[in-house]
């Protein structure tokens, strides 16, 4: 059988003296080895078939169970054979029996594996089925078997329904006193419920135990607040704990912390605070889980200083942090942006000979790649491996990921070679690592091809490497794909992480599906997936980006009437689309409340709002927070300055523009293509065609050659001065650098043409055609206004009707320009006619816009058409 896919060699070519580590021979072993069960599905459900009652050649393997289960199931079946338990099998082939069904289910080697036979064996939702399975239960429990009873009756109340869970309950609590006790049996019942989140139902259970006498499993007690707490039924979480306290059994630590856990998650922090006061009295001394609960949701609020007031009470109290303590404050201070006090935290631990551990290292490396200090990350990243700390597949996708946002190729080699050749990763990350590697290769399909292989190869894998998936399939705009991978994810009985979440909100954004993203949203609070403030961050910044306004202030309040309290992302994506919209007085007065809740503002918060305050125009009052921003110790970037240069060329003020230009170089910071094609556009603008070429020549002489916008910026400003000759030699210097025109050279030197010399035009035109132009709604608009502007509305009018019949999907400016057409129509206004060779010529380049736009129609027919012959040949 051919491989799901093939690396006929390693990621790197090594000499013949480099050993492989186990990451390389992972990755290639998958291309050259099959597990039996590797068959196809119709192969192994016709095994499983022969062990089920009353199987026929109809029988299709129940959608209950995973490629796993199936693979589990077939080995622990051929094993039983193996070691002459057949006749089990064969006699209840013949008949669902209870008791044969528990005997096959004990000597599968797991839980797991027995749970699953039980889920294929279970054919129909009879009565007669339904009473026989909770005979099975019952026996199951008396062999001491109590975590698969529960299992079994969890399940059997999925399949029938909430309405005859009474049905059940009557089948199991008759007659179970031939098998197991009154606690047995009511504890099994009430997991039952609890597993499957039915609180009403746990909680008449419960009613029952107290009738008769029963004292309930603090387990089970502990279980049944959580899910209340979840649920948000207080009353009945407090008249639980108040028999908890008269009737028993008494509050534990662990009982404690699940409830203070629930507040806080229902962002009741002085209920939680108040409990742990209270612990004492009912003989539980605060430990360090329930001092961890309430330092985290101090940080998830914002509330720092608060963590480490409490962090201060629970070293007095003679609780010793753990390192998870110290992490959840580090994680705070680097979401706010503060990374040089976590440094400071990070180092006074190991003055306390405390030794970091990966999780520690991975929360300062993050911390540093978001504040832009990829040198400090990569000093950490040689720190952690010298002090013997084993990278894990999170530090992996930290490093790579940060290498990839910065563009630092360079640093992935070097990362990706010491992977291979070195052995980094431990044998647990492995799986996950070589999903990762896959990925931040681009070799998307390959990678979800090796996930579900080693899902069905049984190999240990965790939620890290569907996220991988799921997170580079969002980034490539691929959301069906991500949302497959989520699909099997979850049907892998993995919980996603809010990573998966944020994922999965990220490329709805992207394609600007926002209704859908929010009902995404709201589905996961639902389930009681981990939502926290980045997923509402994603959609925030997804609400900017469509212009939406309103609905991005209507989550924000939503934000915070949930509880969620922003973070310093938030707050930063907030500054940032309030600035883009104009609303500068309302992004600064956000600017002062991430200040006062003390979050530090970072470079990107300073550089939004200074690019705000320069868009309109108010370029003293950028000055003077881009001050304010080097007192407070944060350096400008080679953004600040190209935002100040950019305010001041927008203005015309090029004296101040090349100031701050020579400014930035004495600081020490060079400039990029964007700070010179600033400056050209800027030159261009004020019809200083000189000027701009010097800085042409400047930006040579710093190493960089002219992009696609320095050209059109440059050929566009001769255009407007009607130097239509300068304006097609740097066209010829264009093309001559092996740069490929876009729609923007187009309709730069067809807005030139349309008012140059008809002759000249006419050349210039054939010039563009022999080149591949492509015309859009840009070109479309540009030449309607052209037919106004030399005195011919009808004829907008007539080919606007023209472009109609074609389904053209005009934009705003379209309508607007058709519009004014009729209106100089209307009105009879005296206009200033071209020649009738220049309308001519006009109706020209609208005959070819048409054809090409016939042509890109008659493309995407054919296009489809092949698609879908392909889809139907597959």
């Amino acid at each position: 059988m051919s491989p799901k896919f093939h690396i006929s060699r390693p990621l790197f070519s090594l000499s013949s003296e480099t050993s492989l580590n186990p990451l390389s021979l992972i990755i290639l072993s998958f291309s050259h080895s099959h597990y039996s069960t590797t068959n196809s599905p119709s192969h192994t459900s016709h095994y499983l078939s022969q062990f089920l009652p009353l199987a026929d050649s109809t029988f299709k393997p129940l959608n209950t169970i995973t490629a796993r289960e199936r693979r589990l199931l077939v080995l622990g079946l051929s094993t039983a054979i193996k070691t002459d338990q057949g006749f089990a099998l064969k006699a209840f082939s013949l008949r669902f029996c209870p008791f044969l069904l528990v005997k096959i289910m004990n000597f599968l080697d797991t839980r797991h594996a027995a749970f699953a036979f039980f889920k294929l064996a279970f054919g129909n939702n009879s009565q007669e089925t339904v009473r026989l399975s909770c005979v099975a239960a019952h026996v199951l429990a008396a062999k001491g078997l109590p975590l698969l009873a529960q299992d079994v009756v969890s399940w059997l109340i999925a399949r029938v329904g909430a309405g005859r869970a009474n049905e059940i309950f009557e089948f199991m609590w008759n007659n179970h006193a031939m098998y197991e006790s009154d606690f047995s049996v009511l504890n099994t019942l009430l997991r039952g419920f609890l597993n499957l989140g039915m609180s009403f139902e746990a909680l008449e259970v419960l009613r029952k135990m107290r009738d008769v006498g029963v004292k309930p499993g603090l387990s089970s007690l502990t279980i049944l607040m959580r899910l209340l707490l979840r649920l948000g039924d207080y009353g009945s979480v407090w008249k639980v704990f108040k028999d908890m306290i008269h009737r028993g059994p008494r509050p534990s630590n662990i009982t404690f912390s699940v409830m203070l856990y629930g507040f806080c998650r229902q962002q009741k922090i002085a209920t939680a605070e108040s409990l742990l006061h209270l612990m004492p009295k009912f003989m539980c001394s605060p430990d360090v889980f329930a001092f961890n609960i309430l330092i985290n949701a101090c940080c998830v609020r914002g509330r720092t200083s608060v963590a480490f007031d409490w962090l201060n009470l629970m070293v007095r109290s003679g609780c010793e942090p753990s390192l998870s303590t110290f992490n959840t404050i580090m994680h705070a201070l680097c979401r706010e942006g503060n990374v040089g006090r976590a440094q400071k935290l990070f180092d006074e631990i190991q003055d306390m000979g405390i030794a970091p551990n990966a999780a520690m290292y991975n929360t300062l490396m993050d911390g540093y790649f978001k504040a832009r200090e990829v040198s400090q990350a990569n000093l950490l990243y040689e720190k952690m491996r010298t002090k013997g700390v084993s990278p894990d597949s999170v530090t992996f996708n930290i490093l790579v990921g940060g290498y990839y946002k910065y563009g630092r190729k360079d640093d992935w080699n070097m990362l990706l070679k010491d992977l291979i050749v070195s052995g980094l990763f431990p044998d647990c990350s492995l799986c996950d690592v070589a999903v990762s590697v896959l990925c931040w290769t681009g070799r998307l399909d390959e990678a979800m091809a090796l996930l579900q292989e080693l899902l069905e190869k049984g190999l240990t894998l965790s939620v890290v490497a569907f996220n991988s998936v799921i997170g580079a399939y969002s980034r490539a705009g691929l959301e069906d794909k991500a949302f497959e991978a989520y699909r099997i994810m979850v049907l892998g009985g993995f919980t996603p992480s809010s990573s998966t979440c944020n994922s999965l909100l990220m490329s709805l954004c992207r394609k600007g599906c926002l209704q859908e993203a929010r009902i995404l949203l709201y589905g996961m609070l639902e389930k009681g997936f981990p939502i926290n403030k980045v997923a509402y961050t994603v959609l925030l910044d997804g609400y900017f980006k469509m212009n939406d306004l309103d609905g991005a202030q209507f989550l924000w309040k939503e934000m915070k009437e949930r509880g969620i309290y922003p973070d310093a992302v938030a707050f930063t994506a907030l500054i940032d689309g309030l600035s883009k919209a104009g609303n500068v007085e309302e992004a600064y007065e956000v600017f002062l409340e991430m200040s006062a809740m003390g979050f530090v503002p970072n470079n990107f918060a300073y550089n939004s709002l200074i690019r705000g305050l320069c868009d309109c125009g108010r370029m003293t009052e950028a000055l003077k927070l881009e001050k304010e921003m080097r007192q407070k110790g944060i350096l400008s970037d080679t953004f600040t300055f190209n935002i100040i240069i950019d305010g001041y060329c927008r203005r015309g003020q090029m004296q101040f523009a090349t100031g701050t230009f020579l400014d930035m170089q004495r600081v020490g910071l060079p400039p990029d293509i964007f700070t010179f094609n600033i400056l050209i556009g800027g030159y261009c603008k004020a019809f200083d065609m000189v000027g701009a070429g010097q800085m042409v020549n400047k930006m040579y002489s710093c190493g960089l050659d002219p992009d696609i916008t320095t050209y059109n910026t440059r050929m566009h400003g001769y255009c407007r001065m009607r130097k239509m000759n300068e304006a097609v030699i740097i066209l010829d210097e264009l093309i001559s650098a092996g740069i490929v025109p876009d729609t923007v050279t187009y309709n730069t030197m067809m807005n030139g043409i349309c008012s140059d010399i008809l002759d000249r035009a006419m050349i210039l035109t054939a010039k563009l055609l022999k080149i591949g132009f492509v015309p859009n709604v840009i070109t479309t608009n540009m030449l309607l206004s052209q037919f106004c502007k030399q005195g011919m509305p009808e004829k907008a009018l007539l080919w606007g009707q023209k472009l109609s019949e074609f389904s053209f999907g005009f934009d705003e400016i379209s309508y607007r320009i058709l519009d004014q057409a009729y209106r100089l129509k209307r009105d009879n206004v005296e206009l200033v006619r071209e020649t009738y060779e220049k309308g001519l010529f006009m109706d020209f380049l609208m005959l070819v816009l048409i054809w090409e736009l016939e042509l890109n129609i008659v493309d995407k027919y054919i296009s489809q058409k092949l698609n879908h012959k392909v889809k139907a040949q597959l």
